[in-house]
């Protein structure tokens, strides 16, 4: 797709933003949240898989239980090993993710992120359960027997790989109908194509602060629960959904994936595109780009005030759609000013086809 920013612009077939000039997606650099996030998750699992064995020492016998033929204990190790064995392993498991990722091993990062989610929760369930059917027992051989709690965990970390992957995975957008070169506002940014040129435009913007703050409470609530389920704690619930509910919240309020296509505006959040608005080009008026800061929205994130509706991920360029309503929606992202060309465009088409 060769597009121009304004009409009276030639077009340059070799335009920096021309996709087909573009790096693919697949060597492309990971966002700043994603390898802050991946860092925390790391970091994160690695403190839980040394202090829980750790913390409940004085109710654990010298030896525990660690391995387990059907549901009988037949294998034991130190406390200390008991903590340092799993985590060795988690070691492992991020350093050869961090290669992969150095390397940049083709579209494989969406796998290697499924990998690091699988893993870590695979291994502090079994921590878990291993610190649970040892607590307060005199010798390892009276560790609880395992059945249920191996097939919860097994369940509970592909589900962790399944998010993971189609959390970070790239995919293809799909053409959008024809844009011939017409303005629908004066003085509007306008993407200029060729004649039955079918075109769309992608775009996202994320917040790394609220990422990270949204990755530190996930693991606060995970924490929690583990120490609940390992017997430490009585189960603090409120605090475990409270933590979880913030962590959610956030996380589906610091990124944002936007669409322009000949169906109209798409805006997905959070790392799954959802939940997601969407306006056909019949209920569009105009785009336009304005530069926007935090204050101006009120804050960060999903904001509403008087200027209508705003997405505020980082200060500078927004694009700004008005709606037949009067309302008026805008999201921080990156080329803004094409994305509200293109849109332009599509409006006006719509607009002539119904002359």
């Amino acid at each position: 797709m060769n597009v121009a920013k304004d009409p009276k612009d030639p077009i340059d077939p070799k335009d920096p933003k021309d996709p087909k000039d573009e790096e693919p997606a697949s060597r492309r650099p990971v966002s700043r949240g994603a390898l802050w996030g991946a860092v925390a998750w790391t970091l994160g699992v690695m403190a839980l898989l040394l202090a829980m064995p750790l913390a409940a020492r004085d109710r654990l016998p010298e030896q525990v239980a660690t391995h387990w033929s059907g549901s009988d204990p037949d294998g034991s190790m130190s406390v200390t090993a008991a903590a340092l064995f799993p985590a060795g392993i988690w070691l492992l498991v991020t350093l050869f993710v961090a290669a992969a990722f150095r390397f940049r091993l083709g579209q494989a990062r969406a796998v290697f992120a499924a990998v690091l989610a699988c893993t870590g929760v695979l291994l502090t369930g079994a921590q878990a359960s291993i610190v649970h059917a040892n607590l307060d027992r005199a010798r390892w051989q009276d560790a609880e027997p395992m059945g249920l709690q191996v097939v919860l965990i097994i369940l509970a970390s592909g589900t962790a790989g399944a998010l993971a992957w189609l959390a970070t995975r790239r995919t293809a957008a799909a053409p959008a109908g024809p844009t011939p070169p017409t303005a629908l506002v004066p003085g509007a940014p306008v993407l200029r194509l060729p004649a039955g040129e079918r075109a769309v435009w992608l775009s996202h913007a994320a917040n790394v602060p609220l990422q990270v703050a949204a990755t530190v409470l996930g693991l606060g609530a995970l924490a929690l629960l583990l120490t609940s389920a390992t017997g430490l704690t009585d189960g603090p619930w409120p605090a475990v959904v409270c933590l979880a509910l913030l962590a959610v919240t956030l996380m589906l309020g610091a990124s944002a994936q936007v669409r322009v296509t000949a169906q109209g505006l798409h805006v997905g959040f959070g790392p799954f595109g959802l939940p997601a608005r969407h306006w056909a080009l019949a209920d569009l008026e105009s785009a336009r780009v304005e530069v926007r800061t935090a204050r101006q929205a009120g804050g960060w994130g999903y904001r509403i005030n008087d200027r209508g509706t705003t997405v505020m991920l980082r200060r500078g360029e927004c694009l700004v759609v008005r709606t037949r309503r009067g309302a008026d929606f805008a999201v921080s992202v990156d080329d803004a000013e094409r994305g509200a060309g293109l849109l332009n465009s599509l409006l006006a088409t719509a607009a002539d086809a119904k002359r």
